[in-house]
Order: structure tokens, then sequence, then C-alpha cells
């Protein structure tokens, strides 16, 4: 199934492009490990809300495709998603 990504997710995936190139700066700069980790933190966190957030809608998307074609045991995909999600950390 092919996925359209909203604008809104695009725009947070190019925030976290911004906070990893802010990352390499700090580290060119040679601030602190503190600063460092600190910045990391904050890609590491975005990035786990774009990929629940990704999850998400796809696996709604997938729902409404699964009861359209008449199949209402969404319980596989449900599964997948959680699966995604759990491989994804």
């Amino acid at each position: 199934m092919e996925y359209n990504y909203p604008d809104e997710i695009k725009a947070r995936i190019r925030r976290i492009e911004g906070q990893a190139r802010g990352v390499l700066r700090l580290m060119e700069e040679a601030k602190s490990c503190k600063d460092v980790v600190a910045q990391l933190s904050a890609v590491r966190n975005a990035a786990d809300k774009a990929i629940a957030q990704i999850v998400a809608e796809n696996l709604q998307q997938c729902i409404l495709a699964e009861q359209a074609a008449g199949n209402h045991d969404v319980g596989k995909k449900v599964k997948e998603a959680v699966d995604l999600l759990v491989k994804s950390r």
C-alpha cells in the first residue's frame, strides 16, 4: 500500500534535520558533552514522535482500507503497527 506523507510530517523531519545539523555545529565549536548530549536527546525524542505519528496515521489508513474491503478483523494490522514501533526502539 502506497502512503502519502502529509506536509506536517515532512516539516517535522526537516526540523529534526536542523537539530542534527545543530549537534554537528556544537561538536565543531567544541561545546560541552552535556550540551551535545542534550541536543542529541532532543533529536531522538523528535524522531520517536515522528515515528509514532507516521505509524499511527498509516495504521488509520490501513484500517479504513481493510474495512472498506469488508474485512473488519483489523487485529493483524494493529499487531504489525505495534511490532514496527517496538522495532524502532
